[in-house]
Formats: C-alpha cells, sequence, structure tokens
C-alpha cells in the first residue's frame, strides 16, 4: 500500500530509541524526511546516520531536553513546516499515591502533557495553512484504565488526551488529524525499568518478571517497536484523513474494554 508520504518531513520526538526510534524508521521507509530529537546526542547521531544510509531520506537531529523552554525553542525553530508531528516522552517513575508531591506532578505535566502541547501550538498553523497534516501523540493504555503504580503519567496523559479531544475537532477542517498511540508493553528500555522493579520487589529474575508480565497479555507477548512504528506510519498516511481524535490502543489484547 502506497502511503503517499514521500517528500513529507516530520519531527519525531525521543526518536533515538524504542518506540519513537520505531515511528521513525517507518515514516523513513516511505520516504519522509525527519527532524530527530532525542536528549543524548551520541545515540540520537547513530540512529540518524543509519536511516540516511538505509533510505535514503533527509534527516536534521536536535540533540536537547525538550521539557525545558529552551530545548523545545531549538526543536521548534527545526521543525518550521513540517508536515508530520509524532510528540514521545518517557513516562514519570512508578510509585505510590503518597510518594508523589507537587514538584513530581510538574516534571510530569512538562514532559508528558505540556510539551506536546506546545508543539502542537508551534507547528498546527503551518500544517492548517498548507491544508495538510498529521499529528501522532504516544501516549500509554493508562489513559484507558489506570494503571495504579503510574499515578504520575495517569495524571499528565489524560490531561493530553482532554485537550486533544477538542483540539482534533477544531483543526479537522483544515485537512489536519490529531490522534494518539496507546502503547501496552513493548520490548524497550521502559519496559525493561518496569520490569526491573517488579524483579527487585518481588524478589524473582528479570527474566522471570519479563514472563510474568507477558503472560498477562493475551498475545502472549511484548510488543515490537517495528510494528507500533507501521501503525504510526498508516495514522500519518493519505489513507487516515477520516480518523480524527481517536485513542488507538495498541496492547496485545492487554486493555480488557468494550469501547
Amino acid at each position: 500500500m502506497d502511503l503517499g508520504l514521500q517528500g513529507k518531513r516530520a519531527l519525531v520526538c525521543a526518536s533515538s530509541k524504542g518506540l519513537g526510534l520505531g515511528c521513525a524508521e517507518a515514516l523513513a521507509a516511505e520516504g519522509v524526511d525527519l527532524v530527530m530529537n532525542a536528549r543524548g546526542p551520541d545515540a540520537l547521531e547513530a540512529q540518524a546516520d543509519r536511516l540516511r544510509a538505509d533510505f535514503g531520506v533527509e534527516v536534521q537531529t536536535v540533540a536537547c531536553d525538550v521539557t525545558t523552554p529552551e530545548g523545545q525553542a531549538q526543536v521548534i525553530e527545526a521543525a518550521q513546516g513540517v508536515d508530520i508531528l509524532v510528540t514521545n516522552a518517557g513516562g514519570p517513575p512508578p510509585g505510590l499515591w503518597s510518594d508523589w508531591d507537587r514538584e513530581d506532578f510538574i516534571k510530569a505535566l512538562d514532559a508528558n502533557m505540556l510539551t506536546p502541547i506546545a508543539f502542537m501550538k508551534a507547528l498546527l498553523p503551518s500544517m492548517m495553512d498548507k491544508g495538510w497534516g498529521r499529528v501522532v501523540n504516544i501516549t500509554s493504555q493508562s489513559v484507558r484504565a489506570p494503571i495504579a503504580v503510574l499515578g504520575l503519567s495517569n495524571a499528565a496523559r489524560t490531561g493530553l488526551t482532554g485537550y486533544v479531544a477538542g483540539t482534533a475537532r477544531q483543526v479537522a477542517p483544515y485537512g489536519v488529524t490529531i490522534n494518539n498511540l496507546l502503547p501496552g508493553i513493548h520490548a524497550t528500555d521502559r519496559a525493561d525499568s518496569l520490569d526491573a522493579g517488579v524483579s527487585a520487589q518481588k524478589g524473582i529474575s528479570l527474566d522471570e518478571a519479563r514472563a510474568e508480565r507477558a503472560a498477562t497479555i493475551p498475545a502472549r507477548r511484548y510488543g515490537t517497536r517495528q510494528e507500533f512504528g507501521a501503525t504510526c506510519a498508516f495514522l500519518c498516511s493519505q489513507h487516515a484523513g477520516f480518523i480524527v481524535g481517536q485513542n488507538i490502543l495498541l496492547d496485545g489484547g492487554a486493555t480488557n474494554l468494550t469501547t
């Protein structure tokens, strides 16, 4: 299937590894030029070089912390005129409701709600002017079914979901779509971190912790960055213009919902 993305340009945040990298790979494979962002310059440059070599696309890198005003300004300057925006940020640490203070919530909101909103506010106008654009926010299955130990993430990402619900319907008349991808457990560093926490808490090996978690997923495995990226690329495609303001689960069936 031709996704109709050849020659488009995309900003993909947190794209040196994990789900962000999966999205960058899938878009590059469709001929999309990239602005890639991550905090660590070495991993970012290595992946950018690989995508240039593998797919022949132009890749601009911006190594910075996008949760800061300075970092946001750098990325927004580099990404002016992009056709596609993929927002992404690692989730805050797990814990108990009694562990978190105001500063913890502010950090979570900055990373997982306010930063994506800042990028949308900066980059949506040019998409609307062109009459075409795609925004995909990588959030979490927890916005549909909250996870008790991820209260910080639940709160911040659900706030972003509410913002998108209204905004997506305001920009849709201009040919711009905004949707959210809600990953369950994928084979990423984030999953490793969560599994390590379970391993330490229960006194079991990391492999045992992974096996326990995989057993709770109907697909009986973790997702891959490649299949996640392919879904992102479809949402960015010419075929997805009638998908507006949706929250799409990629969780192997783990979230038990009827709607």
